[in-house]
């Protein structure tokens, strides 16, 4: 079973990749995105978890907003993990802290519309800094692909903020 096991483990092809971006840069971005790629799985989680709950008078626009949002993370996740790949590292191969992206269940059925909307508030500006942060380090690196994908996520998670902040607006 071992020996399955080895064998079917993906390899990194580091060693090989010559595209202008030096080794201990890919190994920081990757680290950095592996971040932001959990960063965009508890979103997508709390999102969900928060659509299919949510009660009161803002349940029509924040179930649509929330459907709308999950939906394009989920999208985002496989953009991340891609490019994490494409500088030669391996993506994440397990989410074991899965388990703690979502809301306590016990928490979620005294959540008030509110509550749910400020705690994805919360997540959006911390993903948004550590995107930020990334997207500086990879235009001093010269990584335009990288670069240019955080700026699009960036964009979305902006958009979002502003999204959910109006919905709560009074």
């Amino acid at each position: 079973m071992a020996q399955a096991s080895a064998v079917l483990k993906p390899k990194s092809h580091d060693e090989n990749i010559n595209i202008g971006l030096d080794k201990a840069y890919r190994e920081t971005m990757a680290e950095s995105l592996s971040q932001i790629l959990a960063a965009t799985y508890r979103l997508t989680i709390k999102s969900h978890v928060y659509h299919w709950n949510v009660v009161g008078p803002l349940f029509k626009p924040l179930h649509e907003l929330t459907e709308e949002h999950y939906g394009a993370l989920f999208e985002a996740a496989d953009i991340i993990a891609e490019r994490i790949r494409a500088l030669g590292h391996l993506a994440p191969a397990t989410l074991g802290e899965a388990a703690g992206f979502a809301p306590k269940a016990a928490d979620v059925g005294k959540f008030t519309a509110i509550s749910m909307v400020n705690d994805l508030v919360e997540d959006h500006e911390h993903a948004v800094q550590t995107m930020r942060k990334a997207a500086e380090d990879a235009d001093e690196a010269g990584d335009v692909v990288t670069a240019d994908m955080l700026t699009d996520r960036l964009t979305f998670h902006e958009k979002a903020l502003w999204m959910l902040r109006a919905i709560i607006a009074e």
